[in-house]
């Protein structure tokens, strides 16, 4: 398996620390991007952010008028930095991802709901294990800080336990894998191809998933205010183009996964794991998700996923979710 998906970890923690560097004036690494496009929109290796690359294969951009560069970056957490110190005009990056560098003042919209996870991020237990009472005391493997945490204190919340009725265990999600495949760990956090995998082998079965927490792990298009002021019109395309991208995952998804995993170096046959588990949002879903009178519009679930944030010291300062979203890009795309 050679995707990066498997290095990279859409990190609460990293990506704070990134986004302090940025601020601090150290700033993310240098990223060389052409100077002929348009709108320079960073990339990184999550399904609902590589189907930009059906958008541009498939000509969605070239239809709607937008001249997009689409920017690879290996490690999501540069891409946060990128977009944070101005070397972006866009970047695809969670809302969780979205609320620190908010809460520091920067100058961010989300514009475009891309999806949810909507199954492939997982609690995987034992085939003895059937209830979370089940799992009080137990050892719990998963990347400390990051969605897995999220996903799992989210878990035990909604069943009546807290965090410290089980024993995490920091480990990197291929090794925390391994170690629940292994049996030294009762439990584990992870995401797909380890989550299908897992549950092909036998070894476990999922207890909860993202599919149980909606509207939690939304994944964004994130533009900088001067981007949107200057570059509004290739913007709008740009949603545009998705609405298109997202029907075609949808009709053709066969071809879609082609496409997509060609980007990050798997098969079609490895990559179409991830598509069950993404929702992918249609223009319905993203009315939905920046009206502010939905609870789990971006605005309803935005308290949630802060005080997660708070609790474990990860952002600094309060963030304003309004000051953090415009839709009025999407209301331009839908006319």
């Amino acid at each position: 398996m050679s995707s990066s998906l498997n290095s990279i970890s859409r990190s609460f923690k990293r990506s704070v620390v990134s986004t302090c560097l940025v601020l601090a004036g150290i700033g993310a690494a240098a990223v060389s991007m052409p100077a002929a496009a348009e709108v320079k929109v960073g990339v990184s290796d999550w399904p609902g952010w590589v189907a930009w690359y059906v958008a541009e294969q498939k000509g969605y951009f070239k239809k709607h008028g937008a001249d997009v560069k689409l920017v690879w970056f290996a490690n999501y957490t540069d891409s946060i930095g990128a977009l944070s110190s101005g070397q972006l005009d866009a970047n695809s990056q969670t809302w969780s991802d979205t609320l620190g560098p908010l809460a520091k003042g920067l100058p961010l919209k989300a514009i475009l709901v891309n999806d949810n996870s909507a199954g492939n991020d997982a609690l995987m237990v034992g085939p003895k294990i059937t209830s979370f009472a089940q799992l009080k005391g137990k050892k719990v493997a998963l990347e400390q800080f990051s969605i897995s945490h999220f996903v799992l204190a989210t878990a035990l919340a909604k069943n009546g336990m807290k965090l410290s009725d089980v024993k995490v265990v920091n480990l990197s999600a291929g090794d925390a894998a391994a170690a629940f495949i292994s049996g030294k760990v009762d439990a584990a956090v992870l995401w797909n191809p380890w989550v299908s995998q897992i549950e092909k082998s036998g070894k476990g079965k999922p207890l909860f998933t993202s599919k149980d927490m909606p509207g939690l792990v939304p994944d964004l298009l994130v533009a900088q205010d001067k981007a949107i002021q200057t570059k509004r019109k290739e913007l709008v395309g740009m949603i545009k183009a998705w609405f298109d991208t997202e029907k075609f995952i949808r009709e053709q998804p066969t071809e879609a996964a082609k496409i997509m995993a060609k980007v990050v170096n798997m098969t079609p046959e490895e990559y179409a794991v991830f598509l069950p588990g993404t929702k992918f949002f249609d223009a319905a879903a993203n009315t939905l998700a920046f009206d502010a009178k939905q609870a789990l519009s971006l605005s309803g679930t935005a308290p949630v996923i802060a005080a997660f944030l708070t609790q474990h010291k990860l952002i600094e300062g309060k963030p304003v979710a309004a000051k953090g979203l415009d839709g009025s890009l999407l209301q331009d795309a839908l006319k």
